[in-house]
């Protein structure tokens, strides 16, 4: 009979496992077209595309979110740089012009606008926080400069909800940056599911709907949350979509 209880659990436990599989493959098939890359296009350059993190489509299908801080500080205009978005993958990729239109430095957030035809967007979720549990993924393009432009999918759980900053014992190791955001922080997402350099801007979210929960921070919230860490922990942190909500709203983006 225990025998018999056992097998009944792992098939249940299997048919489970399966249907999560096949959700996730679903949500993917659905969302990689909304998936794309962010850089420079150097007309002037060999290589003329370099590749500096991941973006996704929002809204009208004209405009691109990623994180802030992978976009260039600035561009060479004599050597013709502009801002590019990549689109498609592999050696069918596309490369599109775009202008930077909304940028948040304190939540670490931009938005682009794309040249030409819109492209499948991304629903967004509401402002609520997701519980810590939820399952999510994300699509991007880690190590993308050297692996090369094609999307690759993550899959894990919200572990907690945590502020982007937490005291330090010791005075010495307040950077200005920490200062800043000891002034008036917020919380933000952490996951179980490792984030490589180039998956920074890369849409988190709910491995069932494709509804963007979060947006990937590789970077910007690890210098923060981590300072008095001699070496990054590994840990991934994203965004929560409230602030990207927000600044959609702040420069009538629908």
């Amino acid at each position: 009979m225990m025998n018999l209880l056992k097998g009944i659990l792992l098939i249940v436990l299997t048919m489970s496992i399966n249907d999560v599989n096949a959700e996730l493959a679903d949500t993917v098939e659905k969302i990689k077209t909304s998936v794309v890359g962010i850089g420079v296009h150097t007309p002037t350059s060999r290589p003329q595309n370099t590749l500096r993190g991941t973006g996704f489509v929002i809204a009208d299908g004209l405009h691109i979110v990623t994180n802030n801080h992978v976009l260039p500080k600035h561009l060479d205009t004599e050597l013709l740089e502009k801002m590019a978005v990549f689109v498609g993958s592999g050696k069918a990729a596309k490369v599109r012009k775009a202008t930077i239109v909304a940028r948040d430095d304190y939540h670490d957030l931009a938005i682009l606008k794309l040249v030409g035809a819109p492209l499948p967007a991304f629903k967004l979720a509401n402002n609520q926080y997701q519980r810590e549990g939820s399952y999510i993924a994300f699509t991007g393009f880690p190590i993308g400069a050297i692996l090369g432009l094609y999307p690759v999918t993550h899959r894990g759980i919200i572990s907690s909800v945590t502020p982007v900053i937490i005291p330090v014992a010791d005075s010495t190791q307040i950077t200005p940056k920490m200062l800043k955001r000891m002034r008036d922080p917020y919380m933000v997402y952490q996951l179980d599911a490792t984030a490589y350099p180039g998956n920074s801007g890369s849409a988190m979210y709910d491995s069932k709907t494709g509804e963007v929960l979060g947006i990937i921070n590789k970077v910007f919230v690890q210098e923060s949350k981590e300072a008095v860490i001699s070496k990054p922990s590994g840990i991934t942190y994203a965004i929560p979509v409230k602030h990207l909500h927000a600044l959609m709203e702040k420069n009538n983006i629908k």
